[in-house]
């Protein structure tokens, strides 16, 4: 499975409804594993983002999926990076040679 992090910021909507943010992070959890992925870890932040997320999806439209359903909720906004292991890269590399 492919490796993707997702970056983000609560919305004003977001801050407001703060008390229900175990409740919405088991739903996301749920819903990630529906689409066949894993919320690997979840980490709250300080500074410029609020949430990191480290997640695995079959592929990029089921991490898109999720996303947009996070997204829809009107909670966060989201930044998303596919994320590539170093032996992933490694053999990328080795092939460029």
């Amino acid at each position: 499975m492919a490796s993707y992090i997702i970056l983000m910021t609560l919305t004003d909507q977001g801050v407001r409804s703060v008390r229900d943010t175990a409740q919405l992070l088991k739903t996301a959890r749920k819903d990630l594993e529906d689409k066949g992925g894993k919320l690997k870890d979840f980490y709250f932040t300080l500074g410029r983002l609020d949430g990191v997320a480290v997640c695995e999806a079959p592929s990029d439209e089921a991490i898109l999926g999720f996303v947009f359903g996070l997204g829809s909720t009107g909670y966060v906004r989201t930044e998303t990076l596919k994320a590539f292991t170093t032996e992933h890269v490694e053999k990328t590399i080795t092939h460029l040679e």
